[in-house]
């Protein structure tokens, strides 16, 4: 009776690993309905809108004075600027910024005696915003003449940006949509498969780099404003069903 028993639960037993067995490949072959392609969308833009910023100091143990150089300062930097093409709209000085500097005191054995009072720095920045882009690179680059009036002057490299930004996003949404689209098509024809209805569309990170840099792209994105010369790019993944 015994043995007649484990050979029913046996038999049982093959019978249910016959079925696992027989799901597991029917599972491992079946299609999931649906394929998934990355589209990308990429276009080369020339800058339209510089930044361009320097700074200029006076030095002076009298506030009062070296105040009034900066500002005599602030007058040629602003004639020589409009002289060149720029109209006042377009730059910007900003407020005064003034530093105490001291130096430590030591004795003749090293002890420290304390500070003592050097003058102040008294320090402005101009700002250049804008359309005029290759005026304002070439003042960029002549900025010695002012160095030739006397004027402390420390200039930073100039910035460039795209006022038509928000318009080239959707551009290049709609080539690399276009992108993923024929990507899809092509794939679904090679297979023998038939393409149906979009499932979801996720759009990547926009990214700009200057032309012919190798700058890496970044999971946040990338913003290059050190190039007039940029290549826009961002990627769209769609998902689609398949028959």
């Amino acid at each position: 009776m015994k043995k007649n028993l484990n050979a029913v639960l046996f038999s049982i037993a093959i019978v249910i690993a016959s079925i696992v067995l027989a799901n597991a490949v029917i599972n491992r072959n079946k299609k999931d309905g649906t394929i998934s392609v990355t589209g990308l969308g990429k276009s080369d833009f020339t800058s339209d809108l510089i930044v361009w910023e320097a700074r200029f100091l006076q030095s002076n143990r009298n506030l009062k004075e070296g105040y009034s150089k900066l500002q005599k300062d602030r007058i040629v930097i602003l004639n020589y600027l409009k002289a060149k093409g720029l109209p006042d709209s377009v730059i910007v000085f900003s407020a005064v910024e003034t530093q105490k500097n001291t130096k430590p005191i030591y004795s003749d054995k090293g002890n420290y005696l304390g500070d003592e009072f050097t003058g102040y720095t008294l320090t402005q920045t101009v700002q250049i915003d804008s359309k005029a882009v290759e005026t304002v690179e070439k003042i960029s680059r002549e900025v010695t003449d002012l160095l030739n009036k006397g004027i402390q002057l420390y200039s930073n490299p100039p910035r460039y940006y795209y006022t038509k930004l928000e318009d080239l996003k959707i551009e290049m949404i709609a080539r690399a949509t276009e992108n993923a689209n024929l990507r899809a098509k092509r794939i679904a024809e090679n297979s023998g498969a038939k393409l149906e209805e979009l499932v979801s569309a996720n759009m990547g990170i926009f990214q700009i780099t200057g032309q012919n840099s190798n700058e890496n792209y970044s999971w946040g994105g990338v913003y290059n404003t050190s190039s007039k010369e940029k290549t826009a790019s961002i990627t769209m993944k769609l998902i689609y069903k398949v028959d």
